[in-house]
Formats: C-alpha cells, structure tokens, sequence
C-alpha cells in the first residue's frame, strides 16, 4: 500500500538515453564482458584504460542484436580507438 503526502512531487520514470536492450540470458557476450570488467578491475576501474575491451563487448552485443547497432563516433569512440 502506498502513503502519498502533501506536498510530494510525483517523479516520471525516463527512458534510457540509447533505449532499452535485452539481457544477454544465452551468455553470448559474457567472455567479452568479462575481459572488459577483468581489465577496469586491473585499472582502477578508469573506463578509458580499456577501450579496447569495451569495443569487443560492444561489437559482440551488436552482432547478436542484444543492443541497437550504432556508428563508433556515436558510443564515443574515434579513429585509433
């Protein structure tokens, strides 16, 4: 049961930015997710230290459908990385 108070805004979700993606329940991304989580691990867990290792988890998602396929400069990513 809910309790609602004067005065209380009432706070809309918002939808994610990208959207929504689906889980990876088949664990078809999980070797790639786990070099990428491993390698923020090793580096302070400082995103830039493991471009690399986000852009396979990425690419993977995208081969599979399990995320919306975007152009790399859109996921923040440029030439050399």
């Amino acid at each position: 049961m809910t309790s609602y108070t004067l005065g209380q805004k009432h706070i809309s979700p918002v939808k994610p930015e990208r959207g929504v993606f689906p889980l990876d329940h088949e664990g078809e991304c999980k070797e790639k997710m786990l070099k990428y989580m491993l390698c923020l691990t090793r580096n302070d867990s400082k995103p830039s230290k493991c471009q690399t290792e986000s852009k396979e988890y990425f690419q993977c998602r995208m081969d599979r459908n399990l995320m919306k396929k975007h152009e790399w400069e859109d996921l923040g990513y440029f030439d050399g990385q």
